[in-house]
């Protein structure tokens, strides 16, 4: 357990925010699905791409897949995460947990006219 992982357990710190506020970095998963479980916010995660990487080997070719996933949750936080594995499951399932650690907030802003909430990336 982190240190910032004990801070969340404690309920000590409650957003994502909070943790971006400090420059504290994430280094467990579970920490960024508790803040945003507090807030009644999911994640969406979406695989972009799986590609096939080889490496030339004395006996032949070793085939590798590698997961690129992109994650957020439609409010202003998203994250990028990349896995190589010898399987495609296991690949995708690293991919997921990387960019959860990789997490960053979005700053939104107006473009063009400025009806309604800030929506779109400046």
């Amino acid at each position: 357990l982190t240190k910032l992982g004990r801070l969340v357990k404690a309920k000590k710190v409650k957003t994502l925010e909070e943790v971006y506020t400090h420059s504290i970095p994430i280094k467990e998963s579970p920490i960024v699905d508790e803040l945003l479980e507090a807030h009644k916010k999911e994640l969406q995660d979406e695989v972009m791409k799986i590609i096939s990487v080889q490496k030339q080997t004395k006996a032949g070719q070793r085939t590798r897949f590698k997961a690129l996933v992109a994650i957020g949750d439609l409010d202003g936080h998203v994250g990028l995460g990349v896995k190589v594995a010898k399987e495609v499951q296991i690949a995708i399932k690293g991919a997921l947990v990387a960019a959860k650690l990789s997490i960053i907030p979005v700053r939104r802003g107006y473009w063009g006219n400025k009806i309604g909430n800030v929506h779109t990336i400046p």
